[in-house]
């Protein structure tokens, strides 16, 4: 499953629209005797139905042509939704400015803006508030191995 997953993975590559368009994520799961393909792909200004559309039918065509899968299989080519979390630098990138949520591998939990991504950490302004004193904002360097996992936060203001 794996020689086959890194094969869709690069021909997913190979098919997206222009170079604003990364692959974030290619899932297999066999669900009561059916494969099912699911294709995350993000882009550097947010991804359109019509990018989906033409990465699935490019990559259907060459699964189908090359009989890559050799049982009935679904596929999903989407766009990670905004609780799916940050996995690459270049989604890290894509958010600066906006508030996460990040889990770190200790069982932590940090809430704030993120400032900027560096080669191996994130910097975030988290807020920090202490009984009978007034909040205080700190900018916190944050290695990238020591992130469980990061979440956008949806503001309504």
């Amino acid at each position: 499953m794996t020689g086959l997953k890194q094969a869709i993975e690069e021909l997913v590559e190979k098919h997206l629209p222009d170079e604003s368009h990364f692959l974030v994520e290619v899932k297999m799961e066999d669900k009561a005797g059916k494969t099912r393909l699911l294709i995350l792909i993000d882009a550097d200004q947010g991804v359109t139905i019509d990018s989906c559309a033409l990465v699935s039918r490019a990559v259907s065509e060459e699964l189908e042509g090359n009989e890559m899968i050799d049982q009935a299989y679904l596929l999903e080519v989407s766009s990670p939704g905004l609780d799916y979390p940050l996995s690459s630098k270049r989604q890290y990138q894509k958010n600066i400015g906006r508030d996460l949520k990040v889990f770190l591998n200790t069982g932590a939990e940090l809430s704030g803006k993120l400032l900027e991504i560096q080669d191996a950490a994130v910097k975030l302004l988290v807020k920090k508030k202490e009984k009978g004193k007034k909040a205080t904002e700190e900018e916190l360097l944050i290695p990238i191995e020591e992130i469980k996992k990061s979440i956008v936060q949806v503001s309504f203001k």
